[in-house]
């Protein structure tokens, strides 16, 4: 064993993320014996194997470690309590391959580190610098931003996705500044994964900026009173303690005491004896064999689970197949009809495409198609600019408008693509496919049928992670794309995507649709194997088309009764400011909560204040609420911020959101956006307009039929206490429902002995209250809130509710025991709702149980009208009717006034079905239905 020294080669592998990269890039695969989760460990040790066969020649390193982080604590924690805070905990088929992937690293007769106390970087770190002090050279094998610090004088990284070496102006191109000064600029960016502070509001490009101009982090900090701009140089003086902590958790402690020598890390060829015993044991097959032939040895005989000797199987060995290749540096610019050609007829000998559409705009019904991007197979993608303007000199842009040199005309484009994107035969796929969907209608291509990666992922991940492509991509292909920011800037000074040069647009948009490629491949075999395949196919696919249809028809809407309405809003919140102020005693910004504290809380003295991290006192509705009953002045507030928000968000906001085309309102639905598989309405936000207020309803007034129509609501009556009375096996619940009683009144009777015909409305109210808070968690506390009693009142409520009704204990208690073991609940149709926090303790255990209760009947009464949904045009074909909207459990349709009965008993026919043949309910579903000229009056 030499002393290592000049001449010497030291490669650490970043083993921590290699199992990542393993874990998220192939399918799930588990040990047929026993059943063990041992995918990661496949893919884990197929790219150790890879890069063993790589590393050979003059260039081959001398010495060798994979690197892994210590499952526990680091010294961070010490410096920070919430560093790492965020992350969501391993995932539970990933944690017992830890252990394997550091023996699998071992029977390769590689040195596994890992050292209490310390993350992989600091090992690496520590490893790298005493190497480079020995002379040596250090190749890093990581994509870990992290790691940068250490680049130079010797040391440089390799990332092994990328197949690329960076160096010192690899480091620059990524931080804008040389590893010395990396550090500074990640301790003024913070690090939102890591839960690094910073500095709020500076990122990279600013942390760059100033880092360059004064120097280094402390000359910064001591000269922040030079900084020109008001609110960056009052954001630094503010926060230099915290930015002076973020230094110390993002550098590498390259001091820390490591036991391990580098002569210990020196090559070693594997151990056939050992190595391939492992592969035995852990099923690997194709790999054995592999490593076998390389070795010049037999091939273990591996037995199947029942005990005989098994063959591969095709599936097999695709899942111990390597990672889909790296992404490449550039992509295909397609800038006529002859290379068009050619890709539409490698589409058609593929049987799909990847694709994506850069536009002008987020909203579909206002943007400017910009370009088109494809992709056949991961590695190979292209885009077609066809609307790019020219730029400028460097100097702006021009406003000519003209377009931009070397692209396709729109229209050839459209006429060339038009075929395959509506052939039958062809799969198109897209992230978040309604948007490209809803372009290209208005192109007149009609595109069909789809594929679409964000609901895949919905699918599968439901209440893990958000679902957008870019998250997706670095937590499963650890690939974090071209961010959009980086070409078209932020705030007042960006540009819209038209604006950018077609060079830079090729990279980014191409990226995308190989992402999406990437992400499909990934996410399609999952779905069988997660049993989410139903799920996908009958209720998230084909609500895209429905959707997009919805949403382009969009709802006529009467700008002259908003305004009439803002007017009246304005007068109203004028009289309650007045009345407020003189309750106060002096004048005051109504709208400030820092000076409505210092009247509640130091002037008036009122009992309950609490002051929040800023110092100044809380004032949330929650805590008006309390105070409502002690003075008049916190009621008068919240009725004057009831009026505010609804002028705000809706009588003014509407206005806006009127289509200058169509003089319709055209929401959009985002069908990945609640955890349950509710729908979410967006820009505008139509579903949360008060429906039991009188100004809510003179909003809905404003929701109008065209002339001769009239609009048809029909709503699920107490659809999700239908399925609570079925899941939970209540049979009063279900006896009262299939009678058709008043359920509230019904409760009542069971819970306070009241017979029907002396129920009170306040009885009544109570067991309403008690009813549908059950369903999310009430507590005693919240009860008494929502009722205005005492607490041990509301308690006794409650108590006595789960005496009556046992069966809902029961089913509580189930559900949380079920989402403890599996980490999620299911719907009655079968879809999966994560609960990655139902084991946390704190705070987060509440909500999360209390999330776990309800998800299981918000989900199936959100999958029943989802079912309904896609079932109702074919139910409504030939009628003159639209379906426009769908607010939680209702739908509404604009119909010629002649058919509107007959649009009203095909669409109850629809949804009192919705849940058949696939679930039997044990109560009705009953669909109350409406007609009338406005929203109000159909409701």
């Amino acid at each position: 064993m030499s002393t290592f020294g000049k001449g010497h080669h030291l490669m650490l592998v970043d083993g921590s993320a290699f199992i990542f990269r393993a874990y998220h890039a192939l399918p799930p695969l588990t040990r047929k014996s026993d059943g063990l989760p041992v995918g990661a460990v496949s893919g884990f040790v197929n790219m150790l194997f890879k890069m063993v066969e790589d590393q050979s020649g003059d260039d081959a390193p001398t010495h060798v470690a994979v690197i892994f982080d210590y499952s526990g604590k680091s010294f961070r924690n010490e410096i920070y309590d919430l560093y790492k805070a965020h992350r969501p905990p391993a995932p539970e088929d990933l944690v017992p391959q830890f252990p394997l992937t550091r023996t699998a690293t071992r029977a390769f007769n590689i040195p596994a580190i890992e050292i209490e106390g310390f993350e992989a970087d600091d090992i690496i770190g520590a490893l790298s610098c005493r190497a480079r002090d020995a002379g040596g050279r250090v190749t890093i094998v990581s994509s870990d931003k992290d790691l940068m610090q250490l680049v130079g004088d010797g040391v440089e990284m390799f990332d092994p996705m990328k197949n690329k070496r960076i160096d010192r102006e690899g480091v620059f191109e990524k931080f804008g500044v040389y590893p010395d000064r990396v550090v500074d600029v990640q301790s003024l960016a913070g690090d939102s994964v890591d839960n690094v502070p910073g500095a709020p509001g500076i990122g990279l490009k600013t942390a760059a900026l100033l880092i360059n101009e004064f120097g280094d982090l402390e000359t910064l900090l001591a000269r922040a009173e030079e900084i020109k701009q008001p609110k960056r140089r009052q954001t630094l003086v503010d926060n230099a303690e915290q930015i002076r902590i973020s230094r110390r958790l993002v550098a590498l402690d390259c001091e820390m005491d490591c036991p391990i020598t580098l002569e210990e890390l020196e090559v070693k060829d594997p151990d056939p004896e050992v190595l391939l015993p492992f592969l035995a044991e852990m099923e690997f097959r194709s790999l054995s064999k592999r490593i076998a032939d390389k070795l010049g040895v037999d091939t273990p005989v591996i037995a199947d689970a029942q005990g005989g000797a098994s063959g591969e199987t095709a599936q097999e060995i695709a899942r111990e197949e390597l990672p889909p290749p790296p992404f490449p540096e550039s992509y295909t610019c397609i800038r006529d009809a002859e290379l068009l050609g050619r890709w539409i007829a490698a589409i058609y000998e593929r049987g799909h495409v990847a694709i994506d559409t850069e536009t002008t705009s987020l909203s579909e019904m206002r943007a400017e198609l910009v370009g088109i991007s494809l992709c056949v197979t991961p590695g190979e993608a292209a885009y077609i600019p066809v609307t790019h303007k020219e730029s400028g000199d460097g100097e702006g842009l021009f406003d000519t408008g003209a377009l931009a040199e070397g692209q396709m005309g729109l229209a050839e484009a459209i006429d060339l693509l038009k075929p395959v994107l509506e052939d039958p035969s062809i799969l198109k796929i897209g992230q978040n496919m309604k948007y490209d969907a809803k372009i290209f209608a208005r192109y007149g291509i009609d595109v069909a049928p789809i594929d679409d990666t964000m609901l895949m992922s919905y699918a599968l991940h439901a209440g893990l992670h958000n679902h957008g492509m870019d998250e997706l991509s670095e937590r499963y292909l650890a690939h974090r794309p071209i961010q959009i920011k980086s070409l078209l800037g932020s705030g007042k000074a960006a540009i819209t995507f038209d604006r950018v040069p077609v060079d830079d647009a090729v990279r980014y948009a191409a990226e995308d649709a190989d992402v999406t490629m990437r992400l499909w491949q990934l996410f399609k075999p999952r779905l069988h194997e997660a049993q989410v395949t139903r799920v996908y196919e009958r209720m998230e696919r084909p609500l895209v088309p429905v959707l997009a249809r919805m949403e382009m028809a969009g709802i006529k809407v009467d700008r002259d009764h908003l305004s009439r309405m803002s007017n009246a809003f304005a007068q109203k919140m004028a009289g309650l400011e007045a009345e407020i102020q003189e309750k106060a005693g002096r004048p005051f910004n109504v709208g400030s909560p820092k000076q409505l504290g210092e009247i509640l809380f130091d002037e008036l003295a009122l009992p309950g204040g609490k002051k929040g991290k800023t110092g100044a006192w809380g004032t949330g509705a929650d805590v008006l609420e309390d105070l409502a009953t002690e003075h008049e002045l916190p009621g008068l507030i919240l009725d004057w911020r009831q009026i505010a928000k609804l002028k705000s968000t809706y009588t003014d906001a509407l206005q806006e959101h009127i289509h200058v085309d169509t003089g319709r309102v055209h929401t959009s639905y985002s069908i990945a956006g609640a955890n349950t598989g509710r729908l979410a309405s967006t820009d505008p936000n139509l579903q949360n307009i008060p429906v039991r207020t009188e100004e809510g309803r003179r909003i809905r007034e404003a929701f109008i039929a065209e002339e001769g129509n009239v609009l048809v609501s029909l709503d699920y009556s107490q659809i999700e206490l239908r399925i609570l009375a079925h899941i939970a096996g209540i049979e009063q619940l279900r006896e009262a429902f299939a009678e058709g009683q008043d359920i509230h009144a019904a409760t009542a009777s069971e819970m306070f002995n009241v017979p029907m015909e002396a129920m009170t409305p306040d009885i009544r109210r109570q067991a309403k209250a008690i009813n549908f808070g059950v369903i999310y968690g009430i507590s005693g506390f919240g009860l008494a809130r929502n009722l205005r009693i005492p607490r041990a009142e509301a308690q006794g409520f409650i108590d006595r509710y789960f005496e009556r009704f046992p069966g809902i204990r029961a089913y509580m208690d189930d559900s949380v025991a079920f989402a403890k073991e599996h980490g999620r609940v299911e719907t009655l149709f079968g879809r999966r709702i994560h609960t990655p926090e139902i084991n946390a303790s704190g705070p987060h255990a509440g909500f999360a149980r209390r999330a776990a209760i309800n998800a299981r009947i918000q989900g199936t009464a959100a999958d029943i009208i989802r079912r309904a949904m896609t079932r109702m045009e074919a139910a409504i074909a030939g009628l003159p009717a639209k379906m426009l909207l769908q607010v939680h459990d209702e739908l509404l349709f604009e119909v010629e006034e002649d058919a509107a009965e007959t649009l009203i008993a095909r669409a109850r026919e629809v949804m009192e079905g919705a849940a058949y043949p696939a679930l039997e309910l044990a109560v009705p579903l009953v669909v109350d239905g409406g007609t009338g000229r406005n929203w109000a009056e159909a409701h």
